[in-house]
């Protein structure tokens, strides 16, 4: 037995999916985000599997397999939360919302958007400081700049403010967006 508030509520996202520029933009940009962490999620067990066989099989381990893995597990984790953002993949309270009536509901749902907007301009201000004060540094045996480690801290809070306003757009007009893994 499904709950009307959010029967009604589940209709309503797909009854009429938000159409704005913002969430034309969103959705291509989301499920590249989704691709690439998939991506880099192979890329790094690939990694890890060749950094174990170098260790046990050639008795001769790569220096830099566990650096790059660490890097690439920020990109994949950071982006794939951003993605989680804008498809509402993100933990929620949802059962407290639900049996509050429509209109003081999507006042929160507002709110909460807001919040989490903030908290992604926090991300990419913090990751920009923290990025140009080891933009000189290189990161032992890959010999990179130690800054591509703030760029996924950077970029995720720049989607996850973009996202939220999406979400904040398409809940003024009364729309939902539409997950970009539909």
């Amino acid at each position: 037995m499904t709950d009307p508030h959010v029967a009604s509520h589940e209709q309503e996202v797909e009854g009429r999916p938000s159409s704005g520029l913002l969430s034309r933009i969103n959705a291509p940009v989301a499920r590249l985000g989704m691709y690439l962490s998939v991506t880099g999620l192979l890329v790094i067990v690939t990694i890890v599997f060749y950094q174990v066989f170098g260790r046990y099989v050639l008795n001769s381990s790569p220096t830099w397999t566990e650096n790059l893995a660490l890097v690439l597990i920020l990109y994949v984790t950071l982006i794939g939360a951003a993605v989680g953002v804008r498809d509402a993949g993100h933990i929620g309270m949802d059962s407290l919302l639900v049996m509050l009536p429509d209109h003081l509901r999507e006042k929160i749902e507002i709110v909460i958007h807001v919040l989490v907007a903030v908290f992604g301009i926090a991300m990419a201000y913090n990751g920009w400081i923290l990025g140009a004060s080891v933009g000189t540094v290189k990161i032992p045996n890959l010999g990179l700049p130690e800054v591509i480690r703030y760029v996924p801290l950077i970029a995720s809070g720049i989607l996850i403010v973009s996202f939220s306003i999406e979400h904040i757009i398409a809940l003024l007009r009364g729309e939902g967006v539409v997950p970009s893994w539909n």
